[in-house]
């Protein structure tokens, strides 16, 4: 979601700040500003077009300086407009909130502030003038109120007031050369430059790449004061943890601390397009390799696979919990037939969005288990911390970022090697997600005595061939491209699937409605006759996943019931599986079936099918209005 980039340095950090934000576009967003310390002022440039059109803005009204922020906002209070755009400035009592170069606080902020209503109550009332409809003005308004000569005392003072998640990053108009950032619930990373002469924020190391390697990955509670050749880190005690707690200085409620510097080499060359028409096209291709990278370690099935420890904790847990949003929702729903099945253990799926609003049965015996692409959600990162509290200590996360929250959350972890993944339409991460957890699959049946040596050999033989079998599949993009200029023209789509391929058959309408904007709902075929059955007409085509399994006479039958009421019929069927194309019965044959992971071929033309269908339709593929790729906010 929303970006943030910082820096202080004795060069001109504006180029350094619009190219970070370029870094972070893939995130999502709706408007992009940034601000500088320039001749003992505050500047600021904002806009609701591209960063590129922001970079034109700034460079033609010559700013530049060394102390500055940028970000990037995917709209929650107020809409997409300038003056909700960030950076905010401060506007204390007397000040023109409508001027350029008004006020002394300059912050950026992602995430939600809960207790933003009072607080900007209290702040009206101290004759504060508020310019937006945001939570993030409130805490810029704040710190000036608390502001007496030390912006660290006044920005550490100010997150004690404030309830909710945030990274934020902050600099005053009367200390130049310094800036401020503190976490709480959203990522925030300090990027040390050469020599330790400049240092960098961003809420994303990617926005650093090919400007530092050296990242400190800031916890819980933590701020940072980064200086010329100066970088100092504090976090909030216990009693400054507890919100309202009354504190007589800022450094009751907050100890210095050290944190591990970390050699993080961003993928400078994963956001280059190359012959692609967009990226999500290009991760959809991606897919043979990002498997095959996924699984390149993996020689053997073993607990260790997961990290030290993992045997003692598969041997000793009794059940599974799946936490997980979206995407990664629709995988961990696909795994709980593998698990089930082959490893026969009791598995619950929960969106993690809802989990921890609920009361619920705590087993410490269960293996909490987190899906996240990007390793930073924050209600899964919410959930899974709901479960510790409850005393659910086993957790193990399958995660595409090893340097993440999640990562470092988690006793156990699986890292998918999907590599940067930019389309906000996940491909490439739901296929390596389903990989990481078919593993876990195999691991947890091998030590609860389910897998002999010889299904352990035919699943790997099966798993080492996926690339080559994902690359088939792919082939059939042309007759994908055929269906699609068809959906195009339509408003509604069912899409069907049985057993473990219903959650495939979810996974396709999600992507169906998130880049073309068509509504598609998905439903278990045999659910038809209970009541999808009354939407079907010639105007709503519906897409069945049929591949040549134990239930296929009985999906057959469910397509009888769609053409019997003049539903056309978009299938996706395994080659030996003798459904026939026919009037009102469009097939395409898959090359072959793969028995339990037929699910990760089958979700192959799904994503082709809305891809192609959002290029027909003109809507922008990789950027879907109003959604973003790193849900860092509830």
């Amino acid at each position: 979601m929303c970006g943030i980039v910082g820096a202080v340095s004795t060069r001109n950090i504006v180029p350094i700040l619009i190219e970070g934000l370029k870094r972070l576009e893939y995130r999502g967003y709706d408007s992009c500003g940034v601000a500088v310390h320039q001749n003992g002022q505050l500047r600021r440039a904002r806009s609701t077009a591209r960063v590129s059109e922001l970079q034109l803005n700034v460079e033609s009204d010559g700013v530049a300086s060394g102390t500055g922020i940028a970000h990037t906002r995917w709209a929650t209070h107020g809409a997409p407009a300038v003056h909700n755009a960030h950076p905010h400035f401060s506007h204390g009592p007397g000040s023109d909130a409508n001027t350029a170069t008004s006020g002394r606080i300059a912050l950026v902020h992602n995430g939600i502030i809960e207790n933003h209503d009072e607080l900007r109550f209290d702040l009206k009332n101290k004759g504060y003038v508020f310019d937006s409809q945001t939570d993030t003005e409130v805490i810029a308004h704040l710190v000036d109120h608390l502001y007496d000569g030390d912006l660290l005392d006044a920005v550490q003072r100010a997150t004690l007031q404030l309830r909710g998640a945030y990274a934020i990053a902050v600099f005053c108009k009367d200390e130049p050369n310094r800036v401020i950032g503190a976490r709480e619930g959203s990522p925030l990373v300090l990027g040390v430059g050469e020599g330790g002469a400049e240092h960098f924020l961003a809420s994303d190391a990617m926005a650093l790449a090919g400007v530092t390697d050296q990242i400190i990955y800031l916890e819980e509670g933590d701020v940072v004061d980064i200086q010329l050749g100066k970088v100092w880190i504090s976090s909030r005690t216990p009693e400054g943890r507890v919100y309202g707690a009354t504190a007589a200085t800022a450094a009751q409620a907050f100890k210095p601390v050290q944190r591990e510097v970390r050699i993080v080499h961003a993928h400078t060359g994963a956001a280059e397009l190359g012959p692609y028409r967009h990226f999500m096209q290009k991760e959809i291709f991606e897919q043979p390799r990002a498997i095959a990278d996924t699984l390149d370690a993996v020689e053997s099935v073993t607990p260790e696979l997961f990290g030290d420890g993992a045997y003692r904790v598969f041997k000793d847990i009794d059940s599974v919990l799946i936490l997980a949003c979206g995407t990664s929702y629709y995988s961990g729903s696909t795994a709980k037939y593998w698990l089930e099945s082959i490893a026969k253990i009791p598995v619950s799926v929960e969106i993690a969005s809802e989990y921890r609003y609920r009361d619920s049965v705590p087993n410490p015996r269960q293996l909490v288990v987190t899906i996240t692409q990007s390793g930073e959600t924050a209600d899964t990162l919410a959930a899974l911390k709901h479960a510790r509290s409850m005393g659910m200590n086993h957790t193990l996360t399958i995660c595409n970022v090893a340097t993440s929250a999640m990562v470092r959350e988690c006793e156990l972890a699986y890292i998918t090697r999907a590599g940067v993944e930019i389309g906000v339409a996940s491909t490439k991460a739901f296929s390596t997600q389903l990989v990481g957890l078919f593993l876990l699959t195999l691991s947890l049946a091998q030590v609860r005595g389910h897998l002999t040596e010889a299904q352990e050999l035919a699943h790997l033989k099966a798993l080492r061939h996926l690339p080559v079998a994902v690359q088939a599949v792919l082939a059939l993009e042309p007759q994908v491209m055929a269906w699609a200029e068809e959906f195009a023209r339509k408003e509604n789509a069912l899409f069907l699937g049985r057993g473990l391929h219903y959650p495939i058959a979810l996974e396709g309408a999600l992507k169906l409605k998130e880049i073309s904007y068509i509504h598609a709902e998905a439903y278990p075929a045999g659910e038809l006759k209970h009541g999808p059955l009354a939407l079907v007409t010639s105007e709503m085509p519906v897409v069945t996943i049929a591949p040549n399994d134990a239930l296929l006479e009985k999906l057959k039958s469910n397509l009888q019931e769609v053409r019997a009421r003049g539903g056309e019929l978009f299938v996706f069927a395994d080659s030996d599986s003798r459904i026939e194309s026919s009037e009102g019965v469009k097939v395409i044959r898959m090359p072959e079936h793969y028995g339990a992971l037929s699910p990760i071929l089958h979700v192959i033309p799904l994503q082709l099918l809305a891809y192609h269908t959002a290029c027909a339709r003109g809507t922008d593929v990789d950027k879907p209005r109003n959604l973003a790729k790193s849900v860092t906010v509830e």
